[in-house]
């Protein structure tokens, strides 16, 4: 169930952004004073303005809907225990190598200590 509708909002994510690519920006209406009108005729006489910002916004909805979903099963008290990023001391006992305690005790990490001179 989680992967449908991760699919359908990696669905939509696409289509909302072609959507908006599609869409005239607002100087575009300077081009219709000088004939650029014409080609627009087939939306009907306000161009696809309506229809690709009534369909931007239901697809926004679905994209919002579809997130709040997700966002609800990433939440849920039964989630699978390796989700996630794991921690590094478990990463480094499933390669079978010593952690960085392991081995911290039997080896001598003081540094010399350089004396200041007063010169």
């Amino acid at each position: 169930m989680q992967v449908a509708i991760l699919m359908i909002h990696v669905a939509i994510a696409v289509a909302l952004v072609v959507l908006i690519l599609l869409q005239q920006g607002k100087g575009a209406e300077a081009g219709a004073a000088f004939g650029g009108g014409a080609s627009q005729t087939v939306f009907g006489s306000r161009g696809t303005g309506g229809f690709l910002s009534r369909t931007t916004a239901v697809l926004a909805a679905a994209f919002f809907a579809t997130s709040l979903t997700l966002a609800y099963f990433a939440t849920q008290a039964g989630q699978a225990p390796e989700a996630g990023i794991p921690d590094s001391r478990l990463i480094e006992q499933q390669r079978g190598l010593p952690t960085l305690d392991d081995e911290a005790r039997d080896v001598d990490n003081t540094a010399p200590v350089l004396e200041e001179s007063d010169g």
